[in-house]
């Protein structure tokens, strides 16, 4: 009832597994929503994991089981795990307006350093890490990827609705244009129907006259 809305966001994450394929890297599928699912599973593909029931209208908590389930994946040592993932991308419908949704798909893991020119002649600040920078980073890396998975899941459910009405509105302005047309067709054929009635009548009357004027 949403229009194009899933099947563009499964196009862009088809695009995204044939890029990372192109890098030999192989992929792994986690799943929200149960237009993902179904696709998925109409086609046979391997799902690590699926979440359905709440995609109009996630809450932290699903954006929590969600990404403890990244972040143990990404964690995990390659070594005693056989499906170590090295990336995580996520993939989802950015809400740009009531018009304009557009699907997008960004890496989340690693993280992305950008270098800049420093554009002041001062001294930049110094910063004091405690215990120390490792550690401040692996707390605050699970909080990040929650706060990224649950934009992910609002921007989406926003969209979702936006998509949805829009394409309601065109359902209904197809229904009432559809009533008028089919009321148009009708009347004409009723008045046909009168006229036809009418002349059968007009008829006999003439008949009937033209009868009784001969018998006379």
């Amino acid at each position: 009832m949403a229009g194009a809305y899933s099947n563009a966001a499964i196009k862009e994450g088809d695009q995204l597994v044939m890029a990372l394929r192109e890098r030999g890297l192989a992929t792994e599928a986690y799943l929200v929503g149960r237009k993902a699912v179904n696709y998925y599973r109409f086609r046979s593909r391997k799902i690590a994991g699926s979440w359905t029931g709440f995609s109009d209208n996630p809450t932290f908590v699903h954006a929590k089981e969600v990404s403890d389930a990244l972040i143990s994946a990404f964690l995990a040592d390659a070594e005693t795990v056989e499906t170590g993932v090295d990336e995580l991308h996520i993939v989802y419908t950015q809400f740009k307006s009531m018009i304009t949704q557009i699907p997008e798909a960004r890496r989340m893991l690693p993280l992305e350093v950008v270098e800049s020119e420093a554009t002041s002649s001062t001294l930049l600040p110094m910063y004091e890490f405690e215990p120390n920078a490792a550690e401040v980073l692996n707390s605050l890396l699970p909080r990040y990827i929650e706060a990224r998975v649950f934009n992910a899941m609002l921007q989406s459910a926003a969209s979702e609705h936006a998509a949805r009405r829009r394409a309601m509105k065109s359902a209904t302005d197809n229904a009432d244009e559809l009533i008028k047309s089919l009321t148009r067709l009708a009347n004409a054929a009723r008045q046909a129907e009168i006229t036809q009635e009418i002349s059968e009548i007009v008829g006999g009357a003439d008949a009937l006259a033209s009868a009784s004027a001969g018998s006379e």
